[in-house]
């Protein structure tokens, strides 16, 4: 039987691009379906949002009170994949800058025994097109923090462009989440290392948003840089 798939997107101000994006997804994996989660967009995406859901019943909506972050989005859609049955569930942005190009990449992997796939730029084939050098710095020395002090080897840590199958959800037990910004996908992926299970890099090229403005602020990098002194801490006294 075929896996069902769900692939979620948290927006704000997205509405310019999260056309694009759904019918970019559902031409690339017809059989998926994809659940946008919005945090009360003043742009208007909400609005959007339920225009393509009426238009494609493989497109659903979860609207939030306001802007809740990152975090608590994917874990409101992690609960709800759980709850419906789906089989893996993939993280992508809204905009665009996560190419639906890479989807079969990453199901073939989990088809292959991975738990958790993980769309990686500093991987041989990955790599990162649009940002000026000060954007770079950031991600790979983020990346370079994180994995050199939690002792890891997965070369893309704070990759948001990612898969994990249901036994993954599971085990990373989902309602214990702490993050709720840049640091949510390293805390995801160190949990799952953490369990034993399996966490595949694939390369991928990311292409900075076409329209809108980028999410990333002062504090959500400080609370990436605290998480991981917590995550190393929580290991080594036997808490994760």
């Amino acid at each position: 039987m075929a896996p069902r798939i769900l692939v979620v997107t948290p927006t704000y101000n997205e509405r310019d691009n999260l056309p694009r994006f759904v019918r970019s997804v559902l031409e690339v994996v017809p059989e998926a379906h994809v659940l946008v989660v919005d945090d009360a967009s003043p742009d208007g995406t909400g609005a959007v949002a339920d225009t393509l859901a009426a238009e494609d019943p493989r497109t659903t909506v979860l609207h939030r009170p306001g802007k809740l972050g990152l975090g608590t989005a994917y874990v409101d859609a992690f609960r709800r994949a759980l709850d419906l049955g789906y089989d893996v569930v993939v993280e992508m942005d809204a905009d665009l800058s996560h190419d639906p190009k890479y989807l079969p990449a990453f199901l073939r992997a989990i088809e292959e025994g991975a738990d958790v796939v993980l769309g990686s730029r500093n991987v041989p084939g990955g790599g990162v097109l649009g940002w000026g050098p000060g954007r770079h710095v950031l991600s790979k020395g983020g990346s370079l923090y994180a994995r050199t002090l939690l002792g890891v080897p997965i070369r893309d840590l704070t990759t948001g462009f990612k898969a994990f199958t249901r036994r993954a959800l599971r085990a990373i037990d989902i309602e214990t989440l702490r993050s709720n910004g840049y640091s949510f996908q390293i805390e995801t992926t160190y949990r799952a290392l953490r369990k034993g299970l399996r966490v595949t890099e694939v390369p991928i090229v990311f292409v900075d948003r076409r329209a809108g403005h980028s999410k990333m602020s002062r504090s959500i990098f400080a609370e990436a840089v605290v998480e991981v002194w917590r995550l190393r801490f929580d290991a080594l006294t036997g808490r994760l």
